[in-house]
């Protein structure tokens, strides 16, 4: 198969806020060209994106997945759903030995004091860590377990069972998994390696986190009562990020497989899930302490490449960090990475399988705009992108 690789870059202001937080609650930072920048965890973007793709209708529920320890529960209602005379505690036996012949361990979590006592109901077992499975994943197991429910152990020990349970958590992935791949300790050889690649979000510019001492009154208080019903700090900054994640469209194909449907054509999962994934990456946002702050903003601009010969970040134009000596970011790292670019793609880049897309607002990033092609908006570069990839991927190897 062809060697694809597409590169997402993005300059994008938030006003003050606090995305994405460390341990002690102030906003995640890092060291970079020996000063200190404002930083965005790949990880906070990555899932920031994930719930896009469900909030935004991207994507059909069946194309994605769910990541989380509550596996067993999650498979007996849909146990529940193929069979109803199963609902219920049988629904979670059987859940739990089909989890368990895929080789996946379950755990029963420890009962709180007195939970019984309390009458509590007893808790349902649970994976040991979070597990990524597909909707479609999901529903196959389901019916498995319907198959065999009349004596679901002995159903199981048979080799061919228990091996179409191992398989069944192993193929059709859902579009996330395969974006993002997936990691089973226990059982290795259903991992799934990840065909995205996201950066760490770093402000070109240096940033210095601020504290917010803030005050709350008690509507119910007095007149006599004019003290604060309570007090504390958020801690804050402001930054221009540049965003960068690089897409192996040759690894999210082999993740997919073949097409869905017999009336597709083979390359159609790969053009909608790269289309879903360019959209949601520039348009999501983490939303750490957003009800404080509405950091609401979009990319001022992106470019978009598509290539044959490696991935390639851009962050090296900020290495030396933006002054901003007149007031804002934005025009000087826009000229940066005008500037930045050609001279990369002269070195390293192979212009004849290179197709560059720029989108960008306002005159603070004219110089971008000779880069590549100029979209009017996200739909149009989406939808560009995506039929050059269909395109690409037709090609012979």
């Amino acid at each position: 198969m062809n060697r694809i690789f597409l590169d997402v870059h993005a300059l994008q202001t938030v006003p003050p806020s606090n995305l994405n937080r460390d341990d002690t609650g102030a906003p995640k930072s890092a060291i970079y060209g020996g000063v200190p920048r404002a930083r965005v965890s790949s990880q906070a973007w990555k899932r920031a994106t994930r719930e896009f793709f469900a909030d935004e209708h991207l994507l059909d529920p069946s194309e994605l997945g769910v990541r989380t320890k509550k596996v067993v529960e999650l498979l007996a209602s849909r146990i529940g759903r193929v069979e109803e005379s199963l609902a219920g505690e049988r629904a979670r036996e059987l859940a739990a030995e089909v989890i368990q012949s895929a080789g996946l361990k379950i755990e029963v979590p420890k009962r709180k004091a007195n939970a019984e006592k309390d009458g509590e109901q007893a808790p349902v077992a649970q994976s040991k860590y979070l597990l990524f499975l597909s909707s479609r994943q999901l529903d196959s197991l389901a019916r498995l377990a319907v198959e065999g429910a009349d004596d679901i152990k002995a159903f199981l020990k048979e080799k061919d069972n228990k091996g179409r349970a191992k398989a069944l958590a192993d193929t059709r992935h859902s579009v996330d998994i395969a974006l993002f791949g997936r990691m089973v300790a226990d059982v290795a050889d259903i991992n799934v390696d990840a065909a995205v690649q996201v950066a760490h979000a770093l402000s070109v510019h240096r940033v210095e986190n601020e504290s917010d001492y803030y005050t709350a009154v008690d509507d119910e208080n007095s007149d006599a009562e004019p003290g604060a019903g309570m007090i504390g700090t958020v801690d804050f900054n402001s930054a221009t990020l540049y965003r960068y994640a690089a897409l192996s469209v040759h690894q999210l194909a082999a993740n997919l497989g073949e097409g869905l449907r017999e009336d597709e054509p083979r390359t159609e999962p790969v053009r909608r899930a790269v289309e879903a994934f360019v959209h949601g990456f520039l348009a999501s946002l983490p939303k750490g302490k957003i009800n404080t702050f509405g950091h609401h903003t979009a990319p001022d601009a992106v470019v978009v490449t598509l290539r044959t010969t490696r991935p390639m970040s851009y962050v090296a134009a900020f290495e030396e960090p933006v002054r901003g000596d007149q007031g804002g970011h934005v025009r000087e790292a826009c000229d940066r990475l005008a500037a930045h670019i050609p001279d990369v793609e002269r070195a390293y880049g192979d212009e004849a399988s290179t197709v560059t897309w720029v989108l960008r607002v306002g005159p603070n990033t004219s110089k971008l705009a000779d880069i590549g092609t100029e979209v009017e908006n996200i739909g149009t570069l989406v939808a560009s992108v995506g039929r050059s990839v269909a395109e690409r991927l037709d090609k012979p190897a």
